[in-house]
């Protein structure tokens, strides 16, 4: 129970990366508050998490003995991050731990000459400035109280580029920024911030996950053989499961990472040691 007594806010929960620490969390003693956006998004060329999928996270949490807050809300809007952080303090009384892990990988699969601007602040928007203002809503709290864990799912397109994912490497690019920047003005109140970079994730479908197969449609890599393809490119020869993920969250959220913060830590199978 290495969460327990702690309340973690975390963001892309209704299903991938977001629902696998869910439930790591449930199990390991956390208070829930569970965001995602519930509907899809114009410009996004693929389903978003449904509410439907938000419930099932929270009754899998449930399932764990986690007490559980369920919340709409859009990264996008500073006033809904606001209002989640808000019901979050009501409920709970304190927030220990922010997972950033709202994220979209599309509109990509164009060079840089051909992405609109629409396109280009979307993808910015999202992955990078609702990371910003999830934190800005919830560090003021946690600097009040000097405890805090804030861990931002980048990727290894945060430390390497992808040809024709330009928005998406710039934004993961720029979420490792706002980490070590954050990480260093918390520190003294001993608020710690760090990144996540995820390898290639397989889409397990007991968390509904499917980004790995959204990525190969941009790079018009056949669905059915796209697992073969990027494990191809894995040291380990194998992809990354959501629980790897979940766990090195787990590790980051909780008392073992203590004197750890601005760090960039890579679960990728080796893939950007190369």
């Amino acid at each position: 129970m290495q969460l327990k007594g702690k309340t973690a806010v975390i963001t892309g929960a209704a299903r991938g990366l977001g629902r696998a620490c869910a439930t790591r969390f449930a199990e390991e003693g956390a208070d829930l508050v569970l965001l995602d956006i519930g509907q899809d998004l114009d410009g996004v060329p693929y389903p978003l998490g449904s509410g439907g999928q938000l419930e099932h996270t929270v009754d899998l949490c449930r399932a764990h003995g986690a007490a559980v807050l369920a919340v709409t809300a859009d990264v996008r809007r500073s006033a809904e991050c606001e209002t989640a952080i808000g019901q979050a303090l009501d409920r709970f009384g304190s927030v220990q731990v922010l997972v950033n892990g709202a994220g979209i990988a599309a509109p990509s699969g164009k060079a840089v000459h051909e992405i609109t601007e629409d396109e280009w602040d979307l993808m910015i928007d999202t992955d990078l400035s609702g990371a910003w203002r999830m934190t800005k809503a919830v560090s003021a709290h946690m600097v009040a109280r000097n405890e805090g864990s804030i861990i931002n799912v980048a990727s290894t397109a945060g430390l390497v580029g992808y040809r024709h994912f330009a928005g998406y490497v710039a934004a993961k690019h720029g979420l490792i920024g706002l980490t070590k920047a954050a990480a260093l003005d918390y520190a003294p109140h001993r608020v710690r911030v760090n990144a996540l970079c995820p390898g290639s994730v397989r889409d397990d479908p007991l968390v509904e996950g499917r980004m790995l197969a959204e990525i190969a449609r941009s790079l018009d890599v056949a669905v059915e053989e796209h697992e073969q393809i990027f494990v191809q490119a894995q040291p380990m020869n194998r992809l990354i499961e959501p629980e790897d993920i979940a766990g090195a969250a787990l590790w980051l959220a909780g008392d073992d990472s203590r004197q750890v913060t601005g760090s960039t830590i890579t679960v990728d199978g080796g893939f950007t040691a190369r």
